[in-house]
């Protein structure tokens, strides 16, 4: 998808508007796929962008499906996922939740002691689950997105191993599968082996062990000179750590890996308007025709996306700060080199497909923006754009 498509889909749908690419996001499934062995399975960590049609084709691509609420469970049936495709991995949620995914058969992640005995004193060994550890591993990237180190809430702490083994002896539980999970940052891919080291170690106290889940946690490059996961090394490097503890135990199991931003974060484009160029004394804004209601994660936990300049590429650079319209402080960048901007100009957030649209708002009443996937070279609108009427769908008025 080129910039000209990018600049006639602003055209078309107006803007702000969300753009994935379809090529983009085949291009980095089948790089995991060809790096790790054959029998590896990839579930897409929904939660990156749920889209019914992002959802149909990564599905078409041959991936499962992990998911961290019922409903995303129920949109990954209604896509066409099978349910011995979906695990299912909640975060504080009741008994109730996970027995409605139960209803719906598919794989079933517990990660707190409390639902660990509810559910093996309800259930005993009449359907298989997997345990999440968290291994305490720091695996870097901001604190708000990492999940494995022994501040996180995410999954039983790796200490409390004879717990989970009392639990296990005293309710008849059948554990299937082991998961971790330690962020979405990590740059270096020695911390999936030393997680892989972990899950070997805890495996021992899991006869009926059939999976090794590790999570995700793929870097994407956001800005020039960032590094990335390179998962052909790592897909080797883990190749030969299982077929090693396979050859000395003599088990065998199928690891699982759970790539979310890393399939559909580069695929998406955000496209949004300038309104005003505002000089003041300190600096130069440009304001632009969305917020953080849009996109939060610069001002969430300071992530970094490309901006440029569609309608102007060739024009001179100066320095802006870019903000949005929000009633808040919502500042896109700081000081960031843009192509000269002026009123008008469409502009452009790359790397931009994971956890924008997923994250948006109603926040200062401002509407929710369409999306669009550019599929055979073609532009086609996947979600209209809010109107007014949204608003009050779900209101009551009583006065």
């Amino acid at each position: 998808m080129t910039d000209k498509n990018l600049i006639k889909i602003a055209e078309e749908f107006g803007t702000p508007t969300y753009v994935y690419d379809a090529e983009s996001i085949k291009n980095h499934y089948e790089k995991l796929t060809s790096s790790f062995h054959k029998s590896t399975r990839f579930f897409y960590a929904a939660k990156a962008l749920t889209n019914i049609n992002i959802l149909k084709y990564i599905k078409n691509l041959g991936a499962s499906l992990d998911c961290v609420s019922i409903n995303e469970v129920k949109l990954g049936l209604k896509a066409g996922f099978t349910s011995d495709k979906i695990l299912f991995t909640p975060n504080c949620v009741d008994l109730r939740e996970i027995e409605e995914a139960m209803g719906l058969k598919v794989h079933i992640n517990i990660d707190n002691i409390s639902i660990l005995e509810q559910f093996g004193n309800k259930y005993g060994n009449t359907y298989p689950i997997f345990v999440r550890i968290n291994p305490h591993i720091y695996a870097g990237g901001n604190h708000k997105i990492s999940t494995g180190h022994i501040d996180s809430k995410f999954g039983i702490s790796i200490h409390q191993l004879r717990h989970i083994e009392r639990v296990m002896k005293s309710t008849n539980l059948l554990v299937e599968g082991l998961h971790m999970h330690t962020g979405s940052e990590i740059k270096d891919a020695d911390v999936f082996l030393q997680g892989l080291e972990i899950m070997f170690e805890l495996a021992e106290h899991f006869p009926d062990l059939k999976y090794i889940d590790m999570g995700s946690g793929f870097k994407v490059p956001y800005q020039e000179g960032d590094m990335e996961t390179d998962v052909k090394t790592l897909g080797k490097k883990v190749e030969k750590a299982v077929a090693d503890y396979q050859k000395e135990s003599s088990r065998k199991f199928q690891l699982w890996f759970e790539p979310g931003k890393y399939l559909v974060s580069e695929s998406g484009h955000f496209l949004v308007k300038s309104n005003v160029i505002k000089q003041t004394t300190a600096t130069v804004f440009v304001g632009i025709n969305s917020g953080f209601n849009h996109l939060i994660r610069p001002m969430f936990y300071d992530s970094y996306h490309i901006i440029e300049n569609l309608s102007n590429p060739k024009g001179p650079e100066r320095i802006y700060t870019v903000v949005g319209n929000i009633c808040e402080t919502d500042t896109f960048a700081w000081d960031r080199k843009i192509n000269e901007v002026r009123e008008g100009d469409i502009l452009v957030f790359r790397n931009a497909g994971a956890y924008g649209f997923e994250m948006s708002s109603n926040f200062n009443s401002r509407l929710k923006p369409a999306e669009v996937f550019f599929l055979d070279g073609k532009a086609h609108l996947i979600r209209r754009r809010e109107e007014f009427e949204d608003l009050l769908k779900n209101q009551i008025e009583v006065l």
